[in-house]
């Protein structure tokens, strides 16, 4: 799997190849699914809230009589048939955490990585720097490179970059260890330095052991 490698200027200096077992594998997209929902899941405060008909702060006096008025039996305000009463059956401060094997979760990166490069959505910056903050340069950047849907990964800090980045509508930055499936599918392009395809690969790329047993299944 080949990929452009482009200056900062947005002039193309040549292609490298990139990591099979981490840009050329078949997307396994039953796993990208179950990381992108445990990832949207898992950002959920859970801090929702209704009162039952036990906690309404409204009155205990029975409506009417028991008997003769024709209307059905009720004995509280606080019912949920009536506006203002307790709700039944309404949601509670909950977690809505999910959990996934680490295995399965590189798995899923892989996956998301592979299909964006089998598209072409994979570009690499031969030295992604800024000696000042500009944000005019970096949408020339990315503008020569198809466009401001970009999630731009850096292998470190870089507050120079990342200030450029940050107010470019459908653009943000992302330090290489926190990359994740939701990022990676919801921008057109991956933008990283070389420096941060290394970090990539290094984190991502399955051990020795782990590919022998692969193959013996």
């Amino acid at each position: 799997m080949q990929a452009p490698v482009y200056d900062m200027a947005g002039t193309k200096l040549r292609e490298v190849e990139l990591d099979g077992a981490v840009f050329g594998i078949e997307p396994n997209r039953p796993v990208m699914h179950q990381a992108l929902v445990r990832q949207l899941a898992n950002a959920r405060q859970g801090t929702h809230s209704t009162l039952t008909r036990a906690e309404v702060n409204r009155t205990t006096k029975k409506l009417f009589r028991q008997k003769g008025t024709g209307n059905a039996r009720h004995g509280s305000r606080k019912a949920p048939t009536f506006v203002g009463g307790g709700v039944a059956f309404g949601p509670k401060p909950r977690s809505y955490e999910q959990r996934m094997p680490r295995q399965m979760r590189r798995l899923a990166l892989r996956s998301a990585l592979s299909a964006k490069a089998a598209d072409g959505g994979v570009v690499l910056i031969d030295a992604l720097a800024l000696a000042a903050p500009k944000t005019k340069a970096m949408v020339a950047l990315l503008a020569s490179l198809g466009g401001s849907s970009a999630l731009v990964v850096l292998a470190d800090r870089n507050e120079n970059v990342e200030n450029s980045v940050r107010n470019i509508p459908g653009a943000m930055y992302l330090h290489a260890g926190y990359l994740n499936v939701r990022d990676v599918l919801g921008h057109e392009r991956i933008v990283m330095g070389m420096d941060a395809l290394e970090r990539v690969v290094a984190h991502l790329a399955p051990t020795r052991r782990a590919m022998v047993e692969a193959d013996d299944a």
